[in-house]
């Protein structure tokens, strides 16, 4: 569970709601402070699992300052945006699930309208980086770069698969109301929480974000993360840069198999000395610096 060290929002960092073709999508949105507009592709950050947009507050100011906007989103069901399950498809339309080709497309309407006609550079956290690669492969939308913030080339496995497992059993196990979802919230996470985590506020806002949650998203997109496949030669023939970044002690996908994606998709990759699963909030500055540094690089490519 990624962890934020604060919730206050720096300056130029706001609240919004998207309104997008499957519904409304909530977000936070950075714009450089000096009041300029942003100049440079704008970049879109999808959140792993049991995450939300907040897991991005401590990157968000320093990306946009050197002028670009950035939008970290709640995927549909996570937080405070609305699940599928809450609203009504178009007229002869299906309702959109929660596998990894439904998400990917939604990220894809979030590159759109940010967009606005640009390429956008895409981050994908852990299982977002899963979905925001289901975005690119589907070549719904135009994205400059990909990064792959501590993601795999596919189903996890070790010891956070053995987690992931307990919670699909636990979330299949009874009627997820609310009630019985606070029940293994207390049963299930709420300890390790109190043990790890000083901060009431924060302890607060995991408790909120989890019981705000779609039990039908945790469930779903859950069963993808240990059964989603490996794309990685498919995203290597995609023709988006990629930039491969973790910590030097990630321990979601192993550090090994990360290397391996790297290699196999010809991408950058950058390792966040002492970070572990979330450089984003471990080591926001470093990580920041390298997100920024890639995005730059690549422009400068572009534009020759």
């Amino acid at each position: 569970m990624s962890t934020p060290q604060f919730l206050t929002l720096p300056p130029g960092v706001f609240p919004v709601e998207l309104s997008l073709p499957h519904g409304p999508v909530a977000a936070l949105r950075a714009l450089p402070t000096s009041g300029s507009s942003p100049e440079l592709c704008p970049a879109v950050l999808v959140h792993g699992y049991t995450g939300s947009k907040e897991d991005f507050i401590a990157l968000l100011q320093s990306l946009a300052q050197v002028g670009r906007e950035v939008v970290a989103i709640d995927l549909p069901g996570t937080y405070r945006s609305p699940g599928f399950e809450t609203l009504s498809p178009a007229p002869g339309s299906p309702r959109p699930d929660y596998r990894l080709p439904s998400l990917g497309m939604v990220v894809a309407e979030v590159c759109e309208l940010v967009g606005d006609g640009r390429p956008v550079h895409l981050v994908g956290h852990s299982m977002g980086g899963l979905i925001a690669r289901e975005t690119v492969l589907s070549q719904s939308t135009e994205v400059h770069t990909l990064t792959l913030l501590c993601s795999g080339p596919g189903a996890i496995a070790g010891q956070a698969a053995a987690q992931v497992r307990m919670l699909i059993a636990a979330l299949s196990a009874v009627d997820p109301s609310p009630d019985r979802m606070r029940e293994l919230w207390e049963e299930h996470v709420a300890e390790g929480v109190r043990a790890r985590i000083t901060d009431p506020e924060i302890r607060d806002f995991l408790r909120d974000r989890t019981l705000s949650s779609s039990p039908e998203a945790l469930l779903h997109t859950a069963e993808d993360l240990l059964g989603a496949p490996d794309r990685t030669a498919e995203l290597a023939g995609s023709g988006v840069p990629v930039l491969v970044l973790y910590g030097e002690n990630d321990d979601g996908w192993t550090t090994a198999d990360q290397e391996e994606m790297a290699d196999r998709l010809g991408a950058e990759r950058i390792v966040v000395p002492g970070a572990g699963h979330s450089p984003n909030v471990e080591a926001p500055e470093t990580t920041s610096s390298a997100l920024t540094t890639f995005w730059n690089s690549r422009e400068s490519v572009g534009q020759r």
